[in-house]
């Protein structure tokens, strides 16, 4: 597996900083906020994330008072997009190419837990997984993904 390079002179982030970070931020995307997105631990040598949604009723049921696939899709996307930042160290964002999901249960609006971590790290694509859990720690719904690495100083919004 390809180590990521840290910009000269840079000292890397510790895992720690990298959550600091996530938790200090201010500019979280309306996406995530609209999820209720927040990182709640980071494992930069195990390129994985763990996470938190807070599900909305008032935002995100479908007509059978479940959450809709389609966010649980987003929330599956952020969990993967998240841990292939933190396995880049901070230095890249990872556009997802493609994503396949299963889903497992229903979703219920309120807590759910999302894991995401990066498989394979190569030259030009990261192999991505997710999952989220409800609050008994049932598996909702996994999927997998193939991302995009690109240096955030290379990346046109």
């Amino acid at each position: 597996m390809r180590e990521i390079e840290v910009a000269e002179g840079a000292d890397p982030l510790t895992d720690e900083a990298i959550l600091d970070r996530f938790q200090r931020s201010k500019n979280q995307p309306t996406g995530s906020q609209t999820l209720g997105l927040r990182i709640t631990a980071v494992n930069q040598a195990q390129k994985s994330v763990e996470v938190t949604f807070e599900a909305r009723a008032d935002l995100l049921l479908n007509p059978m008072k479940q959450i809709q696939g389609g966010y649980l899709c987003a929330m599956l996307d952020e969990c993967m997009s998240v841990a292939c930042m933190v396995a880049s160290g901070m230095t890249h964002v990872a556009p997802t190419a493609e994503m396949k999901t299963s889903f497992f249960r229903p979703a219920q609006p309120g807590l759910i837990r999302g894991v995401g971590r990066v498989a394979k790290w190569g030259r030009t694509l990261a192999f991505t997984e997710g999952e989220l859990y409800d609050p008994e720690g049932r598996l909702l719904a996994k999927a997998t993904g193939t991302a995009v690495p690109t240096p955030f100083k290379s990346y046109k919004k």
